[in-house]
């Protein structure tokens, strides 16, 4: 009794070799279409995978930006807010004051005591969207800790002059109600 069941059902003569081969035919089309089924099962698993992973990475990189741009925008709302709670109320009058903003020239029309802060350096000129606002020399270090860039450079007094051609200004004096 050795051999397998299909050799001693083929020796009893129930099966035929025609039978024999066919069966056999199918059970080597059954294996090789279950080889075939689980190379496409597992490169559709790699495939998704591969699409979740990309997913992910997709996700999380929006996710930074949008974490980044939400940070830009509370520091945006901080700043304005701290300019907004600083800036002097009372400053507008009818002496014009000129300041360099980038590479042009802006003025704005001050009262004499707010002139004479600004060319002591007690007040500071800051942008606020389209327009400006003054603020005090101590909220303006405040402001450029956060974002030196709304703060407009304050012009130096001092000029390239040689000593020989202050020497020769000195004999001119300039009166100091003398408006510009």
């Amino acid at each position: 009794m050795s051999g397998s069941l299909f050799d001693q059902l083929k020796q009893a003569g129930l099966v035929d070799d025609k039978k024999a081969r066919q069966v056999k035919k199918e059970k080597h089309q059954r294996l090789k279409q279950g080889r075939q089924a689980s190379a496409v099962t597992d490169e559709a698993a790699r495939l998704a995978a591969e699409a979740v992973r990309e997913k992910q990475a997709r996700d999380r990189e929006l996710n930074q930006s949008r974490q980044t741009e939400l940070k830009a925008r509370a520091e945006a709302a901080a700043l304005r807010q701290l300019i907004e709670s600083n800036r002097i109320s009372d400053w507008q009058g009818d002496i014009a004051h000129n300041f360099v903003d980038g590479d042009k020239i802006k003025t704005l029309y001050v009262n004499r005591a707010t002139h004479e802060r600004l060319g002591s350096s007690a007040l500071r000129i800051a942008r606020l969207d389209d327009a400006y606002a003054l603020v005090s020399t101590a909220a303006a270090e405040k402001i450029a800790q956060r974002d030196a860039t709304v703060l407009v450079a304050l012009t130096s007094g001092e000029t390239s002059m040689s000593d020989e051609d202050r020497a020769h200004y000195a004999r001119f004096e300039v009166p100091d109600d003398l408006m510009w």
